[in-house]
């Protein structure tokens, strides 16, 4: 058959399907089939290299006629059937929405809010402070000198040979007795940085928590208390608290403060390495040169410091058991808290 008997015989039948068809599935599928990218109408334009050269115009004419005469036919049968025909299913408007997707905070922050909010009931303010930290309020002002091992340059995060990431929130008590006179009572939250191996329970950037209280008369029974009602405020009246000796420059004296393990109420257990015992933090008294670095009279000052990692409480208080899956961006591990 000649290209003309082909359009002539595909019109003739198209247009009879297309008159039996009567619901908008079977119009989609007669598009597809006659109008369609490898529908007929396109087999046809692309037959029309194979006509002689004398004929080329007339083919030409008639592929187009065919074309349209089909798509004219089909917007005539879109009419009557229903516009939705070719766009898909119909919409049922009397099915219930979706909800949208809705953020909500990371459980660090949520953490962070729930302290601002405990230590806020004892009488503490929120202080904050910078991130990138000199080794004046770093170390020199906590009473950590130069020989120190904590200020090797392979434990912490050092721009120039001054300037670095701080390695602790403790900058920030520096910077709050630096600006007033006591009585002082606030609590820094933030990010501290340290160059750790990433395990379960470490990583280069965590969050820290720490508290600062100077006024004349304070003892360390005034932070055992601080301490303790924090922990059973925070992680339920059942948990026990202990001090442990412990040594830190900026306070004398120092102590590790201790709870008991949240996952076996101190029966032992893994978590705990079968101690019973959760640490938390240190704590103790403000060192004397600390308060002479800032101004203050030691001899008319007392007060009492304490510092803890958000994430630690964080994974106590959920039994998170592997620290690096706060920081996956898991969706389905967020959307538990």
């Amino acid at each position: 058959m000649s290209l003309f008997d082909d359009i002539t015989a595909g019109k003739g039948q198209a247009l009879s399907e297309l008159a039996a068809t009567t619901d908008a599935a079977g119009l989609e599928a007669w598009r597809v089939k006659y109008l369609g990218t490898k529908g007929l109408s396109r087999q046809i334009m692309q037959r029309l290299k194979e006509a002689p050269s004398d004929q080329k115009p007339a083919a030409g004419k008639a592929a187009n006629e065919f074309k349209n005469a089909l798509q004219a036919a089909y917007d005539e049968a879109i009419k009557k059937v229903g516009a939705t025909a070719a766009k898909g299913p119909v919409i049922d408007v009397t099915l219930p929405g979706r909800k949208p997707a809705i953020g909500r905070e990371h459980p660090i922050t949520q953490t962070i809010n729930e302290l601002i909010e405990l230590f806020g009931r004892m009488g503490f303010s929120v202080a904050y402070g910078p991130e990138v930290e000199d080794e004046r309020h770093n170390f020199e002002a906590l009473n950590i000198p130069p020989s120190h091992p904590a200020r090797d340059p392979l434990d912490n995060f050092y721009i120039n040979p001054s300037v670095m990431l701080r390695s602790q929130t403790s900058t920030v008590q520096v910077r709050v007795m630096e600006q007033g006179p006591p009585p002082i009572r606030v609590i820094a939250p933030g990010r501290v940085y340290r160059p750790d191996t990433v395990d379960a329970t470490h990583g280069v950037m965590f969050h820290q928590l720490e508290g600062l209280y100077v006024d004349e008369g304070v003892t360390m029974i005034d932070l055992r208390t601080c301490l303790d009602q924090f922990a059973k405020a925070y992680f339920g009246p059942q948990m026990t608290t202990r001090f442990r000796p412990g040594f830190f420059p900026f306070t004398e004296p120092s102590a590790e403060f201790d709870m008991s393990c949240p996952m076996c109420l101190g029966k032992g257990c893994p978590v705990c390495k079968q101690s019973g015992w959760i640490e938390l933090g240190g704590c103790g008294m403000v060192d004397p040169n600390v308060f002479e670095a800032v101004g203050y009279d030691p001899q008319r000052y007392t007060g009492f410091a304490f510092g803890m990692g958000i994430e630690r409480m964080v994974m106590g208080k959920h039994g998170i058991p592997d620290l690096r899956l706060l920081f996956e961006n898991d969706v389905r591990f967020l959307h538990q808290f």
